[in-house]
């Protein structure tokens, strides 16, 4: 199914639901598919059900099947604030709680509206944003203006080598020529332990 430290970016499982394959008793051990209705994304829900229940991730490079994309596929019913808003409790709840505090690495749309979207308890772990934008770190500092808190929550912004693990990386891979992907190399650190990728 693709890489495990990939199950919380925006494309969730590496590979398409239907290039799934698994044991009929498997299937009945994570449960059924949540059939609620039109602009339910069941093939996520699944997925992060059967992480929970201690599945794996392996990808299997042979062509097994022929899947034909359709414009009224129930797919397209699926609003993009629905998968985030899964993907942030599943972040909330598998990866957080074993963190003390972690670093948002991306000071710009993505991250910041990550820090927005997680619950109080959760934003109250977020150390720093960091990045390698000039501009974001000589600003200093994220000011979260639609919080209640008086005063404001100011969360600092740091270049990612001032900055410290863990990271909630909201960078998305294979877009900088590599130079991202270089940039997280250098710091020596543990997919997983680390950083997740949340992109």
């Amino acid at each position: 199914m693709g890489r495990n430290g990939e199950v919380f970016t925006s494309h969730g499982p590496t590979v398409i639901m239907p290039t799934w394959f698994c044991s009929r008793a498997w299937f009945s051990h994570v449960g059924l598919f949540d059939e609620g209705g039109q602009g339910v994304p069941e093939d996520l829900l699944f997925f992060y059900e059967h992480l929970r229940k201690g599945g794996g991730v392996f990808r299997v490079d042979h062509n097994l099947l022929l899947y034909r994309y359709h414009l009224y596929a129930a797919t397209h019913s699926v609003l993009e604030i629905t998968i985030w808003t899964h993907r942030v409790h599943f972040l909330e709840e598998q990866v957080l709680p074993r963190w003390k505090s972690f670093t948002i690495w991306n000071a710009g749309k993505q991250g910041r509206r990550l820090y927005r979207s997680l619950t109080a308890a959760s934003r109250c772990k977020v150390v720093a944003f960091c990045d390698v934008d000039e501009n974001k770190i000589r600003k200093g500092f994220y000011c979260h203006e639609e919080s209640q808190e008086r005063p404001k929550p100011k969360v600092p912004i740091l270049h990612f080598q001032a900055a410290r693990s863990p990271f909630v990386i909201c960078v998305k891979l294979d877009l900088t020529g590599g130079a991202f992907e270089d940039n997280l190399k250098s710091l020596n650190l543990q997919e997983g332990r680390d950083f997740v990728h949340f992109s």
